[in-house]
This record gives C-alpha cells, structure tokens and sequence, in this order.
C-alpha cells in the first residue's frame, strides 16, 4: 500500500487487515519511512517497517500493490511497481492520456493487470457510467470539476477520465465554438479531448463531478458529490485488488469491473 499516512490510506490499511482474502506485506509513505505502521493507524499490532519508497516495499513478495499518494508520484510508483511484475490498483489522480498510455505498454510488457480509477467509489463509477450512456442521445453537455482549495491538481483525475470517455462516444457540438467567443478564452474553461472543464477550488467542497447536458428545451444534469469520509473508496478498491491479477494491460475506471 503506497500512501499509508494520506487520508485513503489511514482507512484502507485497517480494511485489508481485517479482510479475509488479503495479507498487507508492505507499506509505503516518504513522511514515515522507517518508523512502524501504528505510528499512523495507531493501533499496536500493526508492527510492519513503513518503507519510503515503492521498489523498497516491494523486494517482499507482492502481488498488488494499491497506490493512493499524489500527482507528483503516482506515474513513477505504478511503473516501479510493473517493472518488477507486480499488478496495480491506483487510486491517485493527476496522470495523463499520454501517462497511461506509457503505462498500458508497460503493463502489456510485463503481462501484469493495472486497474486506475481517480475515484473508487461505487457513485463516481456509475457517475461515469450513466455520463457515456448520455452522451449517446445530448448533443451537448460540460464537466464542471469540484474540490477543495488545496487540491493542487486541477482538473481532477474523475474530470480527466470523464472527458476522455465522453470523447470516445462523440465530442459534443458548439454553437459558438469556445476558440471563437468574444472575451477571455478562459471563461469557457479548460478543453480536454474535446470536452469544456471547468475547475472550482473552494473551501467547504470535498470533491465532486457533474455534467451538464443540454438541447432543445431541455436539459439533463448528472452529479457526483463525495463526503469528508474515505470508506466509499474502499469497497471499489477491494473490487479492483480481486479482479486485477486477472487482467493484463490498462483498465481505465471502476465501471468497467462492476459486472464481473
């Protein structure tokens, strides 16, 4: 587990001691390296050495490895991770279309599974779900992209993957393109793979996704709020850690193991 010490990593490590199906064999966080695992969870039975780096965690025999840590890390831990044959389920936002490509290569060269979903919740994977099903029948629609003030990465990894699959069902349709408006070209947001993104950083907001669909006479809102606890993320990280040693390459969002 790398990012023990981070909000989802504080919940997910009692989690998978108490699961009947998982043994924890290591534990990463660059706050903690070397001081043991109860220094975080503060329970006194997780005796386990806290490593500061993912290729030190994993020289014990590993066959996931769940990374929650940030954008800065994440690309660098998952490729470590694959290199040495190990599978991944990642939790962190901040990678790219061009990240995960390099990633799905990697991950096809070792023949090991990597699960990556910006958000494991149950909601935000049906979120992503019903979004492209949308699409299908609105001709328009933009993602506005919620979070607190300290999120540094915007927009969000759930922004990111709901852009990129909205854009494998079509691109949506512009009276006045937004290349084109009479302004600043800032106020219609951020274009990713076609689709306008607009980023709030607000004190007060968690996170949070929505897509706003229209036509005429007509429109269709789907949102997505998370609250200040991370337990929604843990059942889908537990779906993803079962199902990924049975994968090879990328998969790209909860939604898609929900039916397995």
């Amino acid at each position: 587990m790398a990012g023990v010490s981070g909000w989802v990593g504080k919940a997910m490590v009692p989690a998978i001691m108490e699961s009947e199906d998982m043994e924890l064999v290591g534990a990463v966080s660059r706050n903690y390296a070397g001081k043991p695992l109860y220094e975080v969870t503060g329970n006194k039975e997780h005796t386990l050495t806290i490593s500061g780096a993912v290729d030190e965690a994993i020289r014990t025999d590993t066959d996931v490895m769940i990374d929650y840590t940030s954008a800065d890390a994440v690309k660098s831990n998952i490729l470590t991770a694959v290199n040495h044959g190990v599978n991944c389920v990642v939790g962190s936002s901040g990678l790219t279309d061009d990240d995960y490509e390099e990633i799905n290569g990697a991950a096809l060269k070792n023949n090991v599974g990597v699960v990556a979903a910006a958000n494991f919740s149950l909601s935000s994977a049906l979120l992503l779900h019903f979004a492209t099903v949308a699409a299908k029948f609105m001709p328009s629609w933009e993602i506005i992209d919620y979070a607190s003030d300290s999120k540094p990465d915007a927009p969000s990894g759930t922004a990111r993957e709901l852009a990129y699959r909205l854009s494998r069902v079509k691109n949506p349709e512009f009276e006045v393109s937004p290349d084109k408006i009479i302004g600043p070209k800032e106020s219609r947001g951020a274009n990713l793979n076609g689709n306008q993104v607009h980023s709030i950083r607000l004190p007060g907001h968690i996170i949070g996704s929505e897509v706003i669909y229209g036509r005429p006479d007509e429109r269709l809102i789907l949102k997505y709020d998370g609250g200040s606890g991370a337990g929604p993320y843990i059942e889908g990280t537990f779906l993803a850690v079962r199902n990924v040693q049975n994968l090879t390459g990328l998969t790209r969002g909860l939604d898609k193991l929900l039916y397995i």
